[in-house]
């Protein structure tokens, strides 16, 4: 059994969602009352591959939302809450999706373990970051020849290059694809210097000067609220795939020749019939959703019950390898923008 721990985009949106669910308390409730909710299993789920094999499921809404990130301790209990209640239920693998991966990375929950009476096992978990990962390449790979892209000719900045997905997401550029340079843009200069190092390449540059160059951006760190972009500086065509959370480049990077793809994303082959990315803005909510999400469905498929993604810096092409095909065998497509492909090669001097 698989399981998938998310949470609502705001407060506003949780509110609304837990009234269409018919949780009228939680719909009335103001955000101490919300601080202090226990998580709800709240949809189970039933999916066929294409290969003819069911799997059962469950979504586990942490009842957190973004609104609680400056409060620390209750941002750390709602995420080990939300995980000692997928494990209670006999879950086999659980994803930690949206910010429930990232509380659970920056604020060390690996010390937490024991969540009241329940020994978290770490390894009925996975952060689904080698599958999101493997599905932005995904991205860059069949996208930017639809533009006249030659990612051979092409410079790609990787926006959050250091952290889990943004380095594996350069290992995979730099190794697989061949891209004519990298662009490696992250805040801290030490883990940058590291990364070019382990590459044997790719050039440093601030947010600014690499978007001036860049073909192609990978965005892993979402752009942040105070910051802007300059569409006017941007090269033309420009291709940018937003792989941040929460999304926020389609109106921020608006123009003539600047694509927005929505990062992350996969869609699968059939509707699932579940009603748990309705609130995610996805455009097709009953086929769509985060390829973090997937990988939980992909290591059941699989009977891969272990934390395959877990750590930070510890995603291997190999790994991605194997969890791409698993993606392809069992039906997930890589979100893709929605234009011509025959377009002439971009030549680059």
């Amino acid at each position: 059994m698989f399981g998938l721990i998310g949470h609502s985009t705001s407060f506003a949106a949780a509110r609304n969602l837990a009234r269409s669910l018919g949780f009228e308390e939680y719909a009335e409730g103001d955000l101490d009352m919300w601080c202090s909710a226990p998580p709800q299993l709240v949809e189970r789920i039933s999916v066929t591959s294409p290969t003819g094999k069911r799997i059962e499921g469950a979504y586990i809404d942490s009842v957190f939302v973004p609104e609680m990130l400056s409060r620390f301790k209750t941002a750390k209990r709602k995420v080990l809450n939300a995980m000692e209640l997928a494990q209670k239920t006999g879950i086999d693998i659980t994803a930690l999706g949206g910010f429930t991966s990232i509380i659970f990375e920056d604020f060390k929950l690996l010390r937490e373990q024991q969540v009241r009476a329940t020994t978290l096992d770490w390894t009925r978990f996975t952060t689904g970051n080698t599958h999101t990962a493997w599905v932005l390449c995904r991205q860059v790979e069949e996208n930017a020849p639809k533009l006249g892209i030659d990612l051979h000719l092409a410079k790609v900045a990787v926006v959050g290059a250091t952290g889990d997905i943004g380095s594996a997401v350069c290992r995979w550029l730099s190794q697989r694809t061949g891209v004519q340079e990298l662009l490696l843009v992250a805040r801290r200069p030490q883990p940058l210097a590291d990364l070019q190092q382990e590459l044997g390449g790719g050039r440093i540059l601030p947010l600014e000067e690499a978007l001036s160059e860049a073909d192609v951006v990978v965005w892993v760190a979402s752009l942040a609220q105070a910051s802007s972009i300059d569409p006017s500086r941007l090269p033309r065509p420009c291709l940018m795939v937003d792989g941040g959370y929460p999304k926020n480049l389609d109106t921020r990077a608006a123009g003539d020749g600047i694509h927005v793809l929505k990062g992350g994303i996969v869609e699968f082959g059939s509707d699932i019939g579940w009603q748990m990315m309705e609130a995610a803005e996805m455009a097709r909510p009953q086929r769509q959703m985060f390829a973090c999400f997937a990988e939980a469905m992909l290591l059941e498929f699989e009977g891969l019950h272990t934390n395959f993604s877990w750590g930070r810096n510890n995603i291997t092409l190999e790994k991605m390898d194997l969890i791409g095909a698993a993606s392809l065998r069992h039906g997930f497509q890589a979100l893709g923008l929605d234009v011509p492909a025959a377009v002439p090669s971009l030549s680059i001097p």
